[in-house]
């Protein structure tokens, strides 16, 4: 047995006094609340932070965005919030998302969470690939100009480096320094795109705020960057974060929580509100693709938003990574070569299914939108509240149990309408670009 493997058992004992916990290949509470709060900053402040200028506050404007992002904010914090004291409910450590909803509501509610879980951080990790894939061009673009390399290519290259990175690092608590990498390296793009965008905005005074577009698209696009706002904030893989913290796991993820929606935010706020001021309504979707500067300066931060997008996209593929590792029995150290060849065939088949989607259609906004609206809205909120409700029926006032059901019900329109705004994003958008488009 070796050293990983006897100490993961070791906390599986101990706690075992109190509380079940479930089987799992990978390791738990094993990490400090800070490097959790490390991996779920690591996630807000993705390389996405540098789309939100154009997919949030340009369709929504300047009260809208700004609102929308500070509310944005204190409903997520909210939502976690209980999810993460559901965490031992029962008596048992609920380490995955589908295993508390099973626990709550049965083995079918189990089925329909994994299912809308996986398509969630699935359709999140083909944005991570589509965003790794447009940064590499983006670099191409600056020295070369030519058309030769197509975003196609670029993703594919992504798509390679993220499976190396995969087979290499065996779970979620492994990422380890790999955290303080992806913090120097979301610090430079910030900073850049904030840096860059301010010298733009006072050298272009003249700049339009308003909201493009006829009445219906107005409508649509507004109800699409509704779903780019929760979708901004919530991983939809609260439970397997959380499995990772160390006792007492409730606080310790309440700490991490409030580090995430306090000191976390405040990059994002500021490259997204910089960013849309000193460009407006023609705000790239990608903001470095808007900023003018030295040529190695914005190659900087392009590459540093490819080898973050890499890192993020682990932590997001995780739960599947988990999933498959336990499902298979993998056993013993990360290194030996039958494990080493089990994440190669398993996670490298992964990867490359994403890969092949994310240069099939490359609408990085799209992807957003429809990822907010059809997983992240169910998952983060309307389960969220529900479960709650179920849980804890018994101690909740009727005013409570009134407030959690206008929950469920305000959110589960939300998440209704954006669907349907999301789809006619994707329906216009396939009429625009072929499949493999050069965007």
């Amino acid at each position: 047995m070796d050293t990983s493997e006897a100490r993961n058992r070791k906390v599986v004992e101990v706690e075992k006094f109190d509380l079940e916990v479930p089987e799992t290949a990978h390791q738990i509470s094993s990490d400090s609340w800070f490097q959790v709060a490390f991996v779920l900053t690591t996630g807000i402040n993705s390389a996405y932070v540098l789309g939100y200028s154009g997919t949030v506050m340009v369709p929504l404007g300047w009260i809208g965005g700004v609102v929308g992002l500070i509310l944005a904010t204190a409903i997520s914090l909210y939502a976690n919030t209980l999810i993460a004291k559901l965490h031992e409910f029962g008596g048992k450590r609920h380490i995955r998302y589908r295993d508390l909803a099973g626990f709550i509501y049965g083995k079918k509610m189990y089925r329909v969470t994994w299912g809308l879980q996986y398509v969630n951080l699935f359709m999140i990790n083909c944005g991570f690939i589509i965003l790794a894939g447009s940064a590499l061009k983006a670099v191409y673009v600056l020295f070369r100009d030519d058309s030769l390399m197509k975003l196609p290519h670029f993703i594919a290259i992504a798509g390679v480096v993220c499976a190396i990175f995969a087979i290499g690092i065996p779970h979620l608590s492994a990422l380890g320094i790999w955290l303080g990498v992806s913090t120097i390296l979301s610090i430079i793009y910030i900073v850049v795109a904030i840096v860059l965008s301010a010298k733009d905005g006072v050298n272009k005074p003249e700049r339009d705020y308003n909201i493009q577009g006829s009445s219906i698209n107005k409508l649509f696009t507004i109800t699409g960057a509704a779903a780019n706002l929760v979708f901004a904030f919530n991983t939809g893989m609260l439970p397997e974060i959380q499995a990772t913290v160390k006792q007492p796991v409730v606080k310790n993820m309440m700490k991490a929580l409030y580090f995430q929606f306090t000191v976390g935010v405040l990059p994002m706020y500021a490259v997204t509100f910089i960013g849309y001021w000193a460009y407006g309504s023609s705000t790239s979707t990608y903001l470095l693709n808007s900023v003018s500067g030295p040529l190695w300066v914005k190659a900087l931060a392009n590459i540093s938003a490819f080898l973050q997008s890499v890192i993020s996209l682990h932590i997001f593929a995780s739960p599947t990574y988990e999933y498959m590792d336990t499902k298979y029995g993998v056993k013993g150290s990360p290194l030996a070569l039958k494990n080493l060849l089990f994440r190669t065939v398993a996670r490298g088949s992964y990867i490359a299914v994403s890969t092949l989607l994310s240069a099939l259609l490359p609408f990085l906004g799209d992807f957003m939108s429809l990822t907010g609206a059809i997983s992240t809205f169910p998952l983060t909120f309307i389960l969220a509240n529900h479960m709650y409700l179920v849980a804890m029926n018994d101690k909740l006032s009727l005013v409570q149990k009134l407030w959690h059901w206008l929950n469920v019900c305000v959110f589960g329109l939300m998440s209704l309408a954006a669907a349907i705004a999301a789809v006619r994003l994707i329906s216009v958008d396939s009429k625009n670009f072929h499949v493999f488009a050069d965007v």
